[in-house]
């Protein structure tokens, strides 16, 4: 049970990364520093996008807009690290 338990604080892991360079390309995207018009950059945007997306979308109908800025992805952060937190401390130790 450990196992699986460490599995899924590898994915949260994981997708804590995902979601700082979904962030970080959508910036870069708004900025215009990448070339949108590049076929490899548009793969990564979508990968990214499809990625984020199903998580991220909930939290925006719930958080209000804050003026162009998006603070969904930091939300989704905190919630991650609680649950990476509710896990080490309350489950793990309990799992034998």
């Amino acid at each position: 049970m450990r196992a699986i338990l460490d599995v899924i604080l590898i994915i949260l892991n994981l997708y804590t990364w995902v979601i700082i360079a979904s962030a970080i390309f959508s910036w870069l995207y708004a900025f215009n520093v990448i070339n949108s018009s590049n076929q490899f950059v548009g793969m990564i945007g979508q990968a990214l996008y499809n990625l984020t997306e199903p998580l991220l979308r909930p939290i925006r109908r719930v958080v209000p807009a804050m003026g162009g800025l998006d603070i969904s992805p930091i939300v989704l952060l905190l919630g991650i690290f609680l649950l990476q937190r509710v896990i080490a401390y309350y489950i793990y130790p309990n799992v034998f």
